[in-house]
């Protein structure tokens, strides 16, 4: 079920977009800050304020890859997979993170702290490789660098 300040922020948001439709995105992304993700249950009770059905709303959320349909660790890192952070060699970054986690790519670490998803794009090609935690991008990663940011989140 949908908290008090879901509902609150979710029929806010409702007044800025055309239509129920148009403010889909945002109002699962409302979900998410609070939850981390977007369950199955939440979907459900959305549908029913939006007047759009479940499977439109999963539709939606399977497709825009910054929305999260299962729960992730308390921390989620965005792994650039760009061309541009692949040149600057970001598979020898992420197999370096996903070995100091112990995790794959699409994991969860086994005590819950780190989540690691892979992204198209974070737009910082200048500076590739890149990753982005909790809304924090970090650039020019190698492997020392990766260690110094970690511990930040420890």
């Amino acid at each position: 079920m949908l908290t008090v300040e879901e509902r609150e922020e979710i029929d806010a948001k409702l007044a800025d977009y055309p239509n129920t439709q148009a403010v889909a995105i945002e109002a699962m992304l409302i979900i998410q800050r609070r939850q981390g993700w977007v369950s199955d249950e939440k979907l459900r009770d959305l549908s029913e304020i939006l007047r759009l059905s479940v499977a439109n709303l999963d539709g939606v959320a399977t497709f825009y890859n910054l929305i999260r349909r299962r729960p992730v660790g308390r921390h989620v890192a965005l792994v650039c997979d760009s061309v541009s952070c692949w040149i600057m060699g970001s598979d020898r970054m992420r197999d370096h993170l996903c070995s100091k986690l112990g995790t794959p790519i699409g994991g969860t670490t086994s005590d819950g702290q780190f989540t690691l998803l892979p992204i198209v794009c974070l737009g910082a090609c200048d500076h590739a490789p890149a990753m982005m935690i909790d809304g924090t991008l970090h650039e020019d990663l190698n492997e020392q660098k990766i260690e110094e940011i970690l511990t930040q989140y420890t």
